[in-house]
């Protein structure tokens, strides 16, 4: 049978592209191995959906430290601004929470992923669930046609590749089109975990000590060997069985892989900043205040409420200092060790969880061969590109899912301009 387009992947991406090549008036078929669309739509945002955020384009490609800068095309053809337009068209009403991000008003994903669905079915467009892909097949540098396990093959003037990478096995996102593409010429970069929990072999975490603590809007940085900050993000962490963990960790887990990669590290230092709105000098100063107003009482509730008090006891301890100590007692040596510990911590890591346990793929098929303007492979005519198979990776946030939908956005509507024209 033979198709106009064939999208291969029912996730964000693969979905606005099913949809945008049937605007276009193309016969579409939408292809997933699973046994329904939209599974990690499904899940994402914790359930409700993180459609995308409304920060200025600048913002948001800085929030997307992975080839973001590839994307200005494609915004300035089909923005932020554009997919809530889209959704809210779809009777998908939206709102507004921190930092831009843009959620569904009935806080469900499942609302978005109906009405995808819905779209799907007014359009007209083929699905196939439970339908692994075998092969994509080319010749004369030219997309063929596509070989599911099954051995039915599907002939298309357009194939377009909604894979995912391989991060979030369970939903369907295993790989798969990478040898694809590669078949096709294209090269994958190094493949690498983002946005992911950060491991450390160090004894507060291998004695679980801190296991289960969470510290609030803490600065926290990933240190080159000199000791400058890589990249510094200031959310909330959490200390785990096997390190550390937070919106924090998950931004700076990429650096923590490329610092080790290029300096050849077994182990890269992170930092915390622990009080991060107060400068050290006067934050010194303030504690020998409190000390000389109220020299006999203990230095553990003199600073209570400073910290929270598992990490309070864990710095004083690892200051030299007895909590139940009198602060008259206390070295300014000491104090001021304290609060250079407050400022910033030091403790080193080792690497991350693997890439099934992260949030984002970094790596993917090589973005210096793909049309900026169309997502079109620069080696293969009736090829295309989007969502997490390209070289793209944002922070969590709404970022992954904008540059998902924007590329599939493109993607679908000039493959089936490609297949009209052929």
């Amino acid at each position: 049978m033979k198709y106009n387009v064939i999208v291969i992947g029912g996730g964000p991406s693969g979905l606005m592209a099913a949809i945008g090549a049937a605007e276009q008036k193309a016969r579409v078929l939408l292809i997933d191995k699973g046994d329904k669309l939209g599974r990690k739509l499904a899940i994402s945002g914790g359930g409700r959906c993180n459609v995308t955020n409304r920060l200025p384009i600048d913002e948001i490609i800085k929030h997307i430290p992975g080839n973001g800068r590839f994307l200005y095309s494609a915004f300035s053809l089909f923005s932020n601004e554009d997919i809530i337009k889209f959704f809210e068209n779809l009777g998908i009403k939206l709102k507004e929470e921190d930092h831009g991000r843009m959620f569904p008003v009935t806080d469900k994903a499942q609302s978005v992923v109906d009405a995808l669905l819905s779209k799907l079915s007014e359009l007209k467009v083929d699905i196939k669930t439970n339908s692994p892909v075998k092969n994509v097949h080319y010749s004369d540098g030219s997309v063929k046609a596509v070989e599911l396990r099954s051995g039915e093959i599907f002939e298309a003037e357009a194939v377009v590749m909604a894979v995912g990478g391989k991060s979030v096995p369970h939903t369907g996102s295993t790989g798969d089109g990478y040898a694809w593409a590669e078949k096709a010429g294209h090269t994958i970069t190094e493949l690498f975990p983002t946005e992911v929990p950060v491991t450390s072999a160090e004894a507060f975490i291998k004695d679980k000590s801190l296991q289960g603590l969470s510290l609030r809007s803490v600065a926290l940085s990933v240190l080159n060997p000199k000791g400058k900050a890589l990249i510094t993000h200031k959310m909330d962490m959490i200390f785990t069985h096997f390190g550390v963990s937070g919106p924090a960790v998950l931004r700076c887990s990429q650096f923590v892989v490329k610092a080790m990669k290029k300096w050849n590290l077994k182990e890269v230092t992170m930092s915390i900043d622990a009080l991060s709105d107060k400068m050290e000098e006067p934050l010194y100063q303030e504690i020998l205040l409190g000390i000389k107003s109220e020299p006999k009482k203990s230095i553990k509730n003199l600073l209570k409420g400073l910290l929270p008090e598992r990490y309070l006891l864990f710095l004083l301890e690892k200051s030299g200092i007895d909590p139940s100590a009198q602060g008259a007692n206390i070295s300014n040596e000491k104090v001021r060790t304290f609060v250079k510990n407050c400022k910033m911590f030091q403790f080193t890591v080792n690497g991350t969880l693997p890439l099934e346990k992260a949030f984002v793929t970094g790596g993917g098929v090589s973005v210096k061969e793909v049309d900026p303007k169309t997502m079109a492979s620069k080696l293969m005519t009736g090829l295309f590109f989007c969502g997490e198979i390209l070289d793209i990776h944002g922070y969590t946030g709404g970022y992954n899912i904008t540059s998902a939908l924007v590329t599939g956005r493109l993607a679908g509507v000039n493959a089936a301009l490609t297949a009209n024209s052929l």
